[in-house]
Formats: C-alpha cells, structure tokens, sequence
C-alpha cells in the first residue's frame, strides 16, 4: 500500500514523475529501482534500512519473506539480494503494484511474487503456500491499521515458529498491541519514525 508521508523522500530523482531506491548490500548492491511518484509515496530511508538489515543479518540467508505494506519495495528487495529465498509484496495501489513487478523483472528476480490487494484482505486467510520466517509491517501512517494487521498475522498462521516481524510506526504511536508471545529484540527511532523488531517466540 502507498505510505503517507508528511515530507518528501530524500531519494534521487531517476526520470520526470518518478523517484528511486537504492539497494544497500548484497548481490544487487548499489542498484537503484524507479519507484513511482505515487501520491503519499513513503519509502523506508536508506539510514532505516541500514539499521534493520543490520538487526535482521543473521535471520535472512534462506528465508520466506513478506512486505505486507510494500509501497516501493524496497524492504523486500533488500532482503531479496541479501539471500532471502522467497518475497511475496502486498501493495494495494496498482501503479506502485505495476512498478514493483517492472523493478522485479528487471532485476530477474523469479523468487518473488506481487499481490495488487488490501493487506488486510490477503491476512485474513491463511498463506497459501506456508509461513514467513521475515516479516515487514510498514503501513501507512495515521489510519489504524497497526493492530488489526500484527492481529491476523498472529492469528492466521502468517508466521513460522521465531519468526521475525519489522514493525514501523509513526513516533507517536508507541501503545500498538503486539500477541503476548512476541518480544521486542530491537527498538530506535528515527525523526518522525518509530521502528522495531519482533521475534515470535511460539514453537
């Protein structure tokens, strides 16, 4: 889904109408992605990121991956080119959709797949083809949807024993509910960016 956002991204600009991401470490490092100038367009900033796949190093070789609010893919795609298996994106907005599967066929990714739907949709049945191990959560800000989403993940079988959930947040929302068997492994905040990992602890 498009994230808002209350400024503009500090990305470079790569055609008229349209910004990039970049892609820090892996196979694809130092790749940049068109995204789309979508309105609210909100990507994850490359000093977030760097500091999330610092946390998440030891839990990507080999993993399933979900970007639930995947916007301009970029989470996904780091996790892609740092040895994750699998990535499956959820983006609601079909321009930003359109631009994820352009960025994928142009990186020849075949290990990924992108559902144009509601997350919360596609949550509230269980996954078709097994759990996550990695799981980001990065919905738009200030539209309650935190804790329905981190809800049906726990409750719809989204999730393998110890799995790993990447939660953003606006900074002032710091009270979301999270299952009881989930415990916070890293927390920072950034400007107006509240950030957190998760692991689940069920077996």
């Amino acid at each position: 889904m498009v994230k808002r956002a209350n400024r503009k991204s500090s990305s470079a600009h790569a055609s008229r109408g349209a910004g990039a991401v970049r892609i820090i470490a892996g196979r694809w490092r130092g790749r940049k992605l068109v995204v789309q100038d979508a309105q609210g367009l909100r990507p994850t900033t490359d000093r977030v990121k760097e500091t999330v796949f610092n946390w998440l190093a030891p839990h990507l070789p080999g993993a399933r991956c979900l970007d639930v609010f995947a916007g301009s893919g970029g989470l996904g795609f780091e996790a892609l080119s740092r040895g994750a298996t699998w990535t499956q994106f959820c983006e609601k907005n079909p321009v930003a959709a359109k631009q994820l599967r352009d960025n994928l066929d142009q990186l020849g990714a075949e290990n990924a797949q992108v559902d144009s739907t509601d997350a919360l949709t596609l949550l509230a049945a269980p996954p078709q083809n097994g759990p996550f191990d990695v799981v980001f959560v990065d919905p738009p800000f200030h539209q309650g949807l935190l804790n329905d989403t981190l809800a049906a993940l726990a409750n719809n079988g989204w999730l393998a024993p110890g799995a790993c959930i990447y939660v953003e947040a606006e900074s002032e929302l710091d009270d979301y509910h999270v299952p009881g068997n989930w415990h916070c492994h890293r927390e920072k905040r950034a400007g107006q960016v509240n950030f957190r990992l998760y692991f689940n602890d069920q077996t």
